[in-house]
């Protein structure tokens, strides 16, 4: 797979709600860098730090743009998501990627946080 068509099927897991195959397009030994989260290292603490996700089927994250380079990827992004208060989050952010051998080796997310307050 491209650069790109494994940054788009990041995007179809989560909108479709298939964690289990989000979760496989990272390598086993994936740095993640989420703001959230923290930092994450390793497929099996992926696995677990996105576990709340699981239980929101109404969750959404739509690409705006994508825009690859080898194996560099940057994606800009619109989440939109009920809030645990019933208010609807509509945030939007950037992921940057690289990707080797159709994996996720390295991701970082860049947003504001204040509205997951």
């Amino acid at each position: 797979m491209t650069t790109r068509e494994v940054i788009e099927s990041y995007f179809e897991c989560v909108n479709s709600g298939r964690w289990d195959d989000y979760v496989e397009l990272f390598a086993e030994n994936i740095v993640m860098q989420e703001q959230l989260l923290g930092r994450i290292e390793g497929k099996a603490d992926l696995a677990k730090g996105i576990e709340g996700l699981r239980g929101n089927p109404d969750f959404h994250n739509y690409p705006l743009e994508i825009i690859t380079e080898g194996n560099i990827g940057v994606a800009l992004w619109n989440i939109k998501s009920p809030k645990p208060n019933g208010e609807m989050l509509d945030l939007k952010g950037a992921n940057y990627y690289t990707v080797e051998n159709d994996k996720i080796t390295y991701f970082a997310n860049f947003h504001d946080t204040k509205p997951f307050e």
